[in-house]
């Protein structure tokens, strides 16, 4: 076992070497331009290129044609959200999403806020799930879009996603979600589902950064996005600019994988999650799961080790990588958005944990993490009460 471990496989995941090794080539020896179609090098990419749609199409339920490129999720949310209300802007200018969502969706609705449309922010339980009744509620013959993610980067929470579609589309209302987190972790399927566009980002499952999809759906209903960059017209004039080659023939690869890995993986990382859960309430007093208990990611461990500051605590265990919530919230330093919404009290926002497990996670990894939360977690509390005890006669004198 090697130091430091990797316990943050919610913020990245390191490049499958099977995904490293089909991206080479196309750096140096395949390295054509795909809109090239006069000669060999741009048919290689090309045809690279549509093989890596047509892969992730089919791990998806989807249609070659309806994978679009992108530079990750974040863009993808922006193009999704911002692309249909432009577009649709005739029909209505009413969007709904939920408290919880990730911050390229909260801040994609802030800025179309700004621009006079209508956003209503879905509360959700003390698991992080949302209303189906409160979703049917909030939709009115002005709304033209709802992004709900499919499983939460932070606590785990699975929503339901099929029934939220299926009211979407009961209701003519597009319906896009935020997969980043979940592909590979459960099954989807866009078209079972009801899901008119989602959101998927190759750093998250073993792929390169910088590339990631948005599956836009061709038919009942086709939906139509407004570009938000100009250019030559690339991915059915959705997005343009010069495809990157190597990075989508990565995510193609990556997905693969993770649809073939499926069953295995995802039966391992639910062991390795449930063996830290039940370890540390067997050992650890005073601790509260964040998300729900049973409809969650099979990696993800979102724990308040009440007492504690989690930020304490994690620099007492340096040698292993965990966190306290998104890592794409640069620099906040105010308590995670999404355990707000779970309305937790004050000193438990600041006690959280995030596990994040992923596929080169070893049992001997968790072992040894188990064993090092538990004895901090201990020391800590016998610090604290300590420094308490020594205050209060300090006081006293």
């Amino acid at each position: 076992m090697k130091l430091p471990i990797y316990m943050d496989y919610h913020s990245t995941t390191p490049t499958d070497p099977r995904v490293l090794e089909a991206m080479l080539p196309f750096f140096s020896e395949n390295f054509g331009n795909p809109a090239s179609r006069q000669h060999h090098f741009g048919w290689i990419a090309e045809e690279a290129i549509e093989s890596s749609r047509t892969t992730i199409a089919k791990t998806i339920g989807a249609l070659p044609k309806e994978i679009i490129f992108t530079s990750g999720a974040t863009e993808s949310n922006n193009l999704a959200i911002k692309g249909a209300a432009e577009i649709y802007a005739q029909k209505g200018y009413h969007i709904i999403t939920a408290a919880t969502e990730h911050k390229a969706v909260l801040d994609s609705c802030k800025n179309l806020e700004r621009r006079g449309f209508g956003i209503t922010y879905l509360p959700v339980d003390k698991f992080g799930l949302i209303s189906i009744e409160q979703l049917s509620e909030a939709i009115t013959q002005k709304t033209i879009l709802v992004s709900i993610m499919t499983a939460n980067n932070e606590i785990g929470t699975i929503q339901d996603i099929a029934a939220i579609g299926k009211l979407c589309h009961d209701k003519n209302v597009l319906f896009h979600t935020d997969a980043a987190q979940a592909i590979g972790k459960i099954p989807i399927d866009v078209r079972n589902m009801n899901i008119d566009m989602m959101s998927v980002s190759g750093h998250k499952i073993y792929g390169p950064k910088g590339i990631g999809i948005l599956f836009v759906r061709a038919a009942n209903p086709k939906v139509k996005l407004m570009m938000q960059m100009d250019g030559g017209g690339h991915e059915r004039g959705i997005r343009s600019g010069t495809p990157n080659v190597p990075s989508i023939v990565g995510i193609g690869k990556a997905m693969e994988i993770a649809s073939l890995a499926f069953d295995e993986e995802t039966s391992r990382l639910k062991s390795y999650r449930d063996k830290m859960w039940n370890s540390f309430q067997k050992n650890i007093e005073d601790i509260s799961l964040n998300g729900h208990p049973e409809q969650r990611l099979v990696n993800n461990l979102n724990v308040n080790f009440h007492h504690v500051e989690n930020s304490t605590l994690m620099m007492s265990m340096k040698d292993i990588a965990v966190s306290t919530g998104s890592a794409c919230t640069t620099g906040d330093p105010e308590p995670s958005h999404v355990l707000k919404a779970l309305k937790l009290p004050s000193d438990r926002l600041h006690s959280a944990i995030r596990f994040g497990l992923g596929r080169f996670s070893t049992e001997e990894e968790v072992d040894y993490v188990i064993d090092k939360v538990v004895k901090n977690v201990q020391k800590l509390r016998e610090f604290s009460s300590a420094i308490k005890f020594k205050n209060q006669n300090t006081n006293v004198l």
